[in-house]
This record gives C-alpha cells, sequence and structure tokens, in this order.
C-alpha cells in the first residue's frame, strides 16, 4: 500500500516523499481512511507507530480545503513538551508544502512570543493543557472556528493528573468538530472520555502487547552494587550508535550519567528538575549525535520520538509491564533493527515476571563475557531480610494483577 492511495493532496504527497515515507505504518493505514472521511477516530497505538502522521496527514487535507478563519482550526493536546515540541516538528514538515501555519503552546517557554504567534494567525495549535488553558483564559485563544480535536497519549494526560484540565477545554469547544484520540492504554477513565467528548468514534488497533519483530531484548542479572559497572562494560563493549538509558528517579539519572562521563563516554541526561532550554539542549545533542547516549528518568522521556535510536537500556526495570512495551519500542522503528538491554537485580524478579507474563515468552538472559560478578557487596548495599521479603511478595502480587488484567 502506497500514500497515494489515501488520494491526498499533492503538496502533502509532496512532503510525504520528501521525508522518505515509502509505505503507510499499520496504524497510518487503518486511521488515515475513517480521519479522511470525517469520522471521530480513537486509535490504540503506542509512541513509534507512526500515530502523528496518522492524524496530522488528514487534518492537513481537511484544512487545506477549507476557509481560513481568525482563529485556530485544529488542536492537538499532549502531555509533556518534548511531544509537543515533536508533534508542532512534524506537523510543519508534513506541511511544508502549504501555507498552513503551526504554533506550539507549552509551559517553559515564553508566554509572550506564543502570545505574539498566536495574534498573529495560526491554522494548527500543538499545546500542553496548563498552558492552552493559560492563553485561554488570557483571551490569547478562542475556538470559533475550531473543526478538529486530537488527544494525544491521553493515557499519559491522565497518568500526570490533566484529566480536569482538558475537561475544561473540551467544555469551551464546539460540539460540532472531529475529534481524534490517541493512547497506548485504553483504561475505562479514557473509554469514559469517548464516550463524552466523541461521536460513534472508529476505533483502530495495532498489537501493543507485542515489541517490534526486529528488536533482540535480552535480561542481564547483575546483583545491585554492580548495576553502574555493568553497564559502564555494556556501553564500552558493545558498538552503540545512539542509546536511551532509563532511571527510575533523578538521582540514578545523574549518578549513571557521570559514571558514563568519567569512562569517556558522550553522554547527555534529562530529568525533571531541569530548565526547559537545558532539556532542550540535552535533547538536541543527543538527536543530533553529538551525545551517544541520552540518560533519562520514565516521567521526562514520555512522549520521546527519536529517530535512530540504536539500543534501550533499562537500567532499572519499569514497576509496570507496559513500561516495559513503552520504553522497548523506542527502538527497531519501521522494521529497523534494534537492541534492549535490562540490567536485572534480585529484587527485580517480581516486575520481570509479570513483563514476562505480558510478553507471554521468557526474555533471553545473558552475561557479558570477562566482567567481574564476584566483586563482592559491601555492607551498606546488602539488602535486609525485610526487602529480599518484600521482592517476593512484588513477585507474586505482579504476576496476579497481570493473570486478572488479562483474563
Amino acid at each position: 500500500m502506497s500514500f497515494e492511495k489515501f488520494n491526498l493532496d499533492a503538496p502533502l504527497l509532496r512532503a510525504v516523499k520528501q521525508l522518505g515515507f515509502e509505505a503507510p505504518t499499520p496504524i497510518q493505514a487503518q486511521a488515515i481512511p475513517p480521519a479522511l472521511e470525517g469520522h471521530d477516530v480513537m486509535g490504540l497505538a503506542r509512541t513509534g507507530t507512526g500515530k502523528t502522521a496518522a492524524f496530522v496527514l488528514p487534518s492537513l487535507q481537511r484544512l487545506g480545503a477549507g476557509v481560513r478563519g481568525k482563529n485556530a482550526r485544529m488542536v492537538v493536546l499532549a502531555p509533556t513538551r518534548e511531544l509537543a515540541m515533536q508533534i508542532t516538528e512534524d506537523a510543519r514538515q508534513l506541511a511544508h508544502y502549504t501555507d498552513l501555519r503551526v504554533c506550539a503552546v507549552y509551559g517553559g517557554a515564553s508566554l509572550g512570543r506564543q502570545s505574539e504567534q498566536l495574534r498573529k494567525g495560526v491554522d494548527i495549535i500543538v499545546a500542553t493543557p496548563g498552558r492552552l488553558l493559560d492563553h485561554m483564559d488570557r483571551g490569547h485563544i478562542r475556538f470559533d472556528d475550531l473543526q478538529v480535536l486530537v488527544l494525544d497519549e491521553a493515557d499519559r494526560m491522565l497518568d500526570m493528573g490533566f484529566l480536569p484540565d482538558i475537561e475544561t477545554i473540551v467544555r469551551r469547544m464546539p460540539t460540532e468538530r472531529q475529534t481524534m484520540l490517541f493512547s497506548a492504554t485504553m483504561p475505562a477513565q479514557i473509554l469514559s472520555l469517548t464516550m463524552r467528548f466523541m461521536r460513534k468514534p472508529v476505533r483502530v488497533e495495532i498489537d501493543n502487547a507485542r515489541p517490534p519483530e526486529a528488536l533482540h531484548q535480552q535480561l542481564y542479572p547483575v546483583p545491585t552494587h554492580l548495576k553502574v559497572p555493568l553497564l559502564v562494560a555494556l556501553m564500552r563493549e558493545a558498538v552503540v550508535e545512539s542509546t536511551l538509558v532509563f532511571t527510575r528517579t533523578k538521582q540514578d539519572a545523574d549518578v549513571v550519567a557521570r559514571k558514563l562521563g568519567e569512562a569517556g563516554l558522550s553522554v547527555a541526561v534529562m530529568h525533571g528538575d531541569f530548565r526547559q532550554k537545558d532539556r532542550e539542549q540535552a535533547l538536541e545533542g543527543f538527536r543530533s549525535g553529538k551525545a551517544a547516549i541520552l540518560v533519562a528518568t520514565n516521567i521526562a522521556a514520555r512522549g520521546l520520538d527519536i529517530e535512530g535510536i540504536s539500543h534501550v537500556v533499562n537500567f532499572d526495570v519499569p514497576e509496570e509491564a507496559e513500561d516495559y512495551i513503552h520504553r522497548i519500542g523506542r527502538t527497531a522503528r519501521v522494521h529497523a533493527e534494534g537492541v534492549a538491554w535490562t540490567l536485572v537485580t534480585p529484587e527485580d524478579e517480581g516486575d520481570i515476571a509479570a513483563i514476562e507474563y505480558l510478553l507471554g515468552e521468557k526474555v533471553e538472559r545473558v552475561t557479558l563475557p570477562g566482567f567481574d560478578y564476584d566483586v563482592p557487596m559491601p555492607d551498606w548495599a546488602k539488602p535486609s531480610a525485610r526487602s529480599i521479603q518484600r521482592a517476593a511478595v512484588s513477585k507474586r502480587g505482579s504476576i496476579a494483577r497481570w493473570k486478572a488484567l488479562t483474563r
């Protein structure tokens, strides 16, 4: 199947070709046709499956055929500023050969500069909920001409507490509009949103519980006190072009980045304590290849969709099995090959059991040849009997939870 089958306008097809898109991804193939027909669309797809083009292309087609008004005709809501920036860039590239104008509205950037851009007139606003509400309350944005609303990564917005903001925003929008919602998971509250905000949505879905076919997963069992040395050894041993390392806490992110830097590796770090300017600088260094490794917390990395990531490393095992799927799916994009490594301590076995239950298969366990796994643990690092018992309870609870959810 080719993009020509969608009968898109020539400027859009030209942009698609220039971006090197040869064939639609599964979510694009399923979502674009009903969106072009004007239906509301509910898409179940994780980051990295091509869902941005799935809602941007049909929206550009619609807006291009309409009459430009004074106010924005499309609004895209995203959970994080990084994702808002990313969607904005993608939309601008796809709209390159049109006269449609795209504006990013998110916190941490100049409110005055954004309001000036809005005053001059835009067709598409990509925004985080809080900053959009701020502009609405100041009278910088009106929805009189709104035709399309998109909620991207709706489950993440729910997790981050944006539901009240979203409801406030949508209540002030015209009811006659096209609404598209995309989410990696579909909890009850998201389904409730679709019932209230959408009209007979067409549901499109790809298999979120399966990692990409070309992704090679490996677990590296390791004592807790040797996690950092093992990660450094892996980074030195392997040929890594672009590696995303996930940590659980901001403190771990700082420590891991510092140790990798001391080992002579080019590394950037990003977490919630960073100012927006510093986050953008870290991301740009990683995207450009100046830094081969980006260390980030799960929250800071939400919504990141960076091309060309060769390796994903779970320095800390995610506590939720679905987060494992989302993390490792950031490599092996669009049929490219990728590698996912997870460092597993004895305390992580409960979470690993839940992950393998979700995957429906065991993940290969390997060791790094030549690495000394017998370095004794310092007294301060030894787990207490209580923590060992807690890990065993966690293992039983994790498996039981996933069995209940998948019955």
